[in-house]
């Protein structure tokens, strides 16, 4: 529970004798004009080192005497680190000992904050407090007095000493990167080897960060010690003679190859970009774990090379005992997993098959390694093709089942896509072929008329909502798919009139700079502009495409010429409202008001394709055309609704109306989380758990104790932001 520094507090407590106290209410006491007056700018470094100190060894005295065995030596990847305890038994002691720590979260901080200070320190001295089995942590230079041998005697003072750590947890305190790690495992071929690998990957990963462009991880000819993942940033790969060869993004690995040599480096990495991260594999760890993914891995050659690389699901005898021994396509040619798909596809395979999901894997990624028009032109040719050997009737057979095959896929595709190949020749032409070649054959015209029914089944309308809580026009909303709907862009001048062209939600800034050629004249030079509510300007590449429904929320587009850049100031829509609407909100209910943002959420959320993610997490290297709208339209929508919660609390000017409105948003969560619209939900507490809100100390005071206490209550589950204002609101 996050307590105020700026208050005072009166603990009560329940329970005597050699039984830890918890706590059993708190009066909150602001300070004369806290509102006015907080400082949240307090930090670590600012804390008294002796307190932290006097902190960190009662907690150390009454490990050691509750838990004697926590801390002790272990054994990890053959290393010995004596007189430890691991991140996640440390956060599990915290929870159970009934200390007063009512989350992991909590528990995490106040690691960290032990660390920061110098109390435990990171048997390889990382800095990041991890709730892991394999991080281990020291206290250092601390010894159990003899006093504390018998137990903390005061434990009101162990109470205090948790609070005063529990207050230098910065609310919101960034998470450890390696926790969002699993939105990269699709880009790296060694990690796409079972949660297993992935498991033992996660363990050994380390986190490296470096500031300055320009910088050389390692040197050509160097010996290669570790395997890198681009979290963050780009790096150019520069070799002798040659120069600059490749450029790698975000997603990319490298350094592999000289690892599984056992060579020098072949090439130099440099650094592109300011600030670039970077997940580092040691190559002991390397080498342990690629010997494990070899053991089950099979490797189809062709010609002395490598086509198709297979690898045994271990987990699939578990999930369906009737396909035991599964292998799962690791990578190869597109042509071979075309092939091999086709060769172990059943005949009955659907896109959403729980168990079975290469179609339906296949489908989605396709595109990432193998465009359209190859794919038309190889399922023309499998259709076409007859076997080489057999007797007749076995070729007869064979040929059938492959070309039933075939048109099960094609119909799966177009059921998934729908109008997103309308407009694309090589996908008609091959409709148009397989349709005429199907006709021929009396065995499967029924099929392809069977199938064609299928996918011209209706499909249910989305329900149409108020101008006022629908969907935004400005990104087109599309029906199965997200096919470039022409949307208006509004784009400023330097004098802020305002130019309004149609054009479609994929048009590059070239083709925004040619509409609006005729209005601005073609005498001079223009650039399109992205500017923010801070003055901050950036000039956008003519190759960027979907730039408009990818502006935050206080950017907008402006279109000048070179000598006016400098000039260009924020409109007066970016610098925010100046008058709330809590007057608007006193006439709608919150379950009301909940209905409608959740029918708004459902509109937003169906308008997305599942390509659509795809494209987002491969990123613009890959699709350089593609613009994911939709998504970014959702994800924008969480931001909106965010900020849109702060500023109307922090405009409401009397306190007893802010009050109600904080009452008021308080119970619109409530209604959000009870139609499981988590989306909005989280979205409101942030909003609510803002900086500028929980500064508040006085609209808090005046919030009906007993309705926060419950909420805290049903949402202590949640944790989070959830968790966090409920404690704000004590």
């Amino acid at each position: 529970m996050h307590l105020f520094r700026s208050s005072s507090y009166d603990v009560r407590l329940e329970g005597a004798g050699g039984s830890l106290p918890r706590i059993q209410g708190i009066r909150w006491t602001p300070l004369l004009d806290s509102e006015s007056s907080l400082d949240y700018g307090h930090s670590i470094t600012q804390a008294s080192s002796e307190k932290i100190w006097r902190a960190g060894k009662l907690l150390f005295a009454h490990l050691s005497t509750s838990r004697p065995g926590l801390i002790r030596d272990h054994k990890h990847h053959l290393r010995h680190h004596r007189q430890c305890c691991s991140g996640k038994d440390l956060v599990d002691w915290l929870l159970s000992a009934g200390v007063a720590v009512q989350t992991r979260g909590q528990a995490v901080g106040i690691g960290q904050v032990l660390v920061d200070g110098g109390v435990l320190t990171h048997v390889r001295q990382e800095w990041h407090f991890q709730d892991k089995e394999t991080q281990f942590y020291r206290f250092a230079e601390l010894e159990p007095s003899p006093e504390a041998g018998a137990g903390p005697r005061d434990p009101e003072e162990l109470l205090e000493a948790l609070g005063f750590l529990a207050q230098l947890v910065p609310p919101g305190a960034p998470l450890d990167p390696l926790d969002s790690l699993w939105t990269l495992w699709i880009h790296f071929g060694p990690c796409s080897g079972g949660s297993g690998v992935k498991r033992e990957l996660a363990a050994v990963l380390m986190f490296e960060g470096h500031q300055r462009a320009g910088t050389v991880l390692f040197s050509q000819g160097d010996k290669a010690t570790s395997w890198y993942i681009i979290w963050k940033g780009s790096v150019n790969v520069v070799t002798h003679g040659k120069g600059l060869v490749a450029t790698l993004h975000e997603g990319d690995d490298f350094g592999q190859l000289a690892l599984v040599n056992d060579a020098p480096r072949a090439a130099t990495i440099l650094l592109r970009e300011d600030n670039c991260h970077f997940l580092r594999v040691d190559k002991q760890d390397f080498n342990r774990i690629l010997k494990d993914v070899e053991a089950n891995t099979v490797r189809l050659k062709e010609h002395g090379r490598v086509v198709l690389v297979l690898q045994k699901d271990l987990t699939g005898a578990t999930l369906s005992p009737a396909v035991p021994g599964r292998y799962l396509v690791m990578a190869g040619t597109p042509e071979k997993i075309l092939e091999h798909l086709l060769e172990f596809m059943r005949l009955d395979a659907t896109l959403y098959d729980p168990v079975d999901t290469l179609l339906g894997d296949f489908l989605l990624t396709y595109t990432v390694f193998m465009p359209t028009s190859q794919l038309c032109r190889a399922l023309l040719h499998h259709f076409r093709a007859e076997p080489l050997e057999g007797s007749e009737r076995d070729k007869a057979a064979y040929s059938l089942r492959k070309r039933r095959k075939i048109l099960r896929l094609v119909s799966q595709w177009v059921l998934l896509y729908g109008r997103l190949l309308q407009g694309d020749r090589s996908t008609t032409a091959l409709l148009q072929n397989l349709a005429d070649l199907a006709s021929r054959d009396p065995q499967l015209g029924g099929l392809a008329q069977e199938q064609g029914q299928e996918r011209r089944r209706p499909r249910p309308r989305t329900k149409v909502l108020p101008r006022r809580w629908g969907p935004s026009p400005s990104c087109g909303d599309t029906e199965g798919g997200f096919v470039p709907s022409p949307v208006p862009y509004e784009i400023f001048r330097a004098d802020h009139s305002c130019l309004v062209s149609v054009l479609p939600v994929n048009a590059s800034v070239r083709d925004v700079l040619r509409a609006l050629a005729p209005r601005l004249g073609r005498d001079r030079e223009h650039v399109l502009v992205k500017v923010n509510s801070a003055g901050d300007r950036a000039v956008l590449p003519q190759d960027a495409v979907g730039v408009f429904t990818a502006l935050g929320l206080n950017e907008r587009l402006f279109v000048a010429t070179l000598d006016q850049l400098g000039s260009l100031t924020p409109h007066p829509e970016q610098l925010g409202p100046h008058v709330g609407s809590s007057d608007t909100l006193d006439l709608i209910s919150s379950k009301d008001l909940a209905g409608h943002l959740t029918d708004h959420d459902w509109n937003l959320f169906k308008s997305i394709h599942q390509v659509e993610m795809i494209h987002y997490i491969v990123g613009p290297q890959k699709f350089h055309e593609v613009a994911t709208a939709n998504l970014a339209r959702v994800m924008r929508r969480f931001n909106e609704l965010q900020f849109w919660v702060a500023t109307e609390l922090c405009l409401c000017p009397e306190l007893g109306r802010r009050a109600q409105l904080l009452r008021k948003f308080i119970k619109l969560a409530a209604h959000l989380k009870e139609q499981k619209n988590l989306n909005s939900f989280f979205a409101v507490m942030f909003g609510v758990s803002n900086t500028a809100v929980t500064r508040l100390a006085r609209t808090w005071e005046v919030t009906e104790r007993g309705q926060r206490r419950d909420r805290r209550g049903s949402w202590s589950e949640d944790g989070g932001p959830g968790a966090r204002m409920g404690a704000h609101s004590e």
